[in-house]
Formats: C-alpha cells, structure tokens, sequence
C-alpha cells in the first residue's frame, strides 16, 4: 500500500453461479481479475481503486447478500477477457466473510444505508461505499472494520 493512502470502499457484485465467494477464497492470495465489467462507471470505479482499498463481496441475482470482504491486489490494468482497450478491471483477493450475510433487503430498511449506491444503485457492479456504510454493515455483518 502507498505511503499514506487511505484505504477507500467499495462493493463488487457477482452471480453466485458465475463466480461466488467459495470461487474468490479459492484463488487465495493470488486472488483474481475482477474481470468482464462492460459498464463505465463501474470500470471508472476500478481505475480509482488502490491496492489495499478494502470491498464488500456481493452475490447478486442469487441470495442477494454481501457475503464477505476482499482487498484489491493490483491496481487497474486491461481486461484479459477481451481485446477491446476500453476495458480493464483489478485484482481482487478474499480477505474474510462476513459472521452473518448481509442481505440487500436488510441494507434498505437500516438507518444509515438508505443513501448507499447498493440501495440506490442497484444495477450498478462496481460501486463506492462511504465510510459510515462500510462500519454499518461490518457491525452488522459481525466483522471488525
């Protein structure tokens, strides 16, 4: 991590069927290209991420819970699932899961949560998270932030 980098948030969502929390943990410290994100904000998100920033791990369309945290490992360079330069994506590795999931209908009704982009947001793959969201739903999710 840079000298004096503060450690930003964010919130990686993927479909449990594709690639799960049990597939992240798997690939250990070598961790993976969060690879295949075709939108621009969200690609936008990943090129101001830094290694060391911390993320939520989310399963989408299946269970619809935050499920874990990852660290980014490598910072923003181009996606090696496709040839067009528009595209680049980290590499992200599991840290620890969450004691209990977090589900996205927990997040919408918790004071504090209902300006998050998860809420707000909800098709958006790579999103922020604020300071205050990040101690929320790690209290919640029984982890230490």
């Amino acid at each position: 991590m840079e000298e004096g980098h503060r450690v930003n948030h964010w919130l990686f969502k993927s479909e449990p069927d594709t690639w799960g929390w049990a597939d992240q943990v798997a690939k250990g410290d070598v961790g993976e290209e969060w690879h295949g994100v075709r939108n621009y904000q969200a690609r936008n998100n990943m090129r101001a991420m830094k290694v060391g920033d911390l993320g939520f791990f989310y399963h989408s369309n299946i269970g619809k819970e935050i499920v874990g945290i990852v660290e980014v490992i490598r910072e923003s360079a181009p996606d090696s699932t496709t040839d067009d330069p528009r595209w680049d994506c980290v590499v992200v590795r599991a840290v620890r899961p969450l004691l209990r999931p977090l589900s996205l209908d927990t997040c919408k009704v918790q004071p504090g949560l209902e300006k998050m982009a998860l809420v707000n947001s909800a098709r958006l793959s790579v999103q922020p998270v604020t300071p205050e969201e990040w101690r929320i739903i790690c209290d919640l999710g029984g982890v230490s932030p």
